[in-house]
């Protein structure tokens, strides 16, 4: 059976991102930018995606060019290894994750973005 979050609207997470990012002293545009590091889309395309209420999995499926440098992205979210998860949406979703954190735990966007 497939994890609830696969079918949850992208839109309903979101705002949670930018306000955990916003709580932390960063912004909405520093939570755009991780996004578009990590899957390509550009504003527009992600704010068409918001529109549509694109669920988890469809968000990732239509992401325009999933960042090569992703598999850089190392750490524990939720008690979990993001390198170590078998499915692959999962970890794309944990992937995301991750990033906010460290956005909210005020890392540099250099490092964040994994410049290789």
């Amino acid at each position: 059976m497939p994890h609830n979050i696969f079918t949850m609207p992208f839109a309903k997470v979101y705002p949670l991102y930018v306000q955990k990012a916003e709580r932390k002293g960063r912004t909405q545009a520093e939570v755009d930018q991780i996004i578009e590091w990590l899957t390509g889309y550009d504003a527009a395309g992600l704010q068409q995606q918001l529109d549509q209420q694109t669920d988890f999995t469809t968000f990732f499926a239509q992401a325009p060019a999933m960042n090569p440098n992703r598999t850089l992205i190392k750490g524990v979210v939720c008690g979990v290894r993001v390198e170590e998860i078998d499915d692959p949406l999962m970890q794309q979703i944990r992937w995301l994750d991750k990033l906010i954190d460290e956005l909210a735990k005020g890392k540099a966007m250099e490092k964040i973005r994994r410049q290789g």
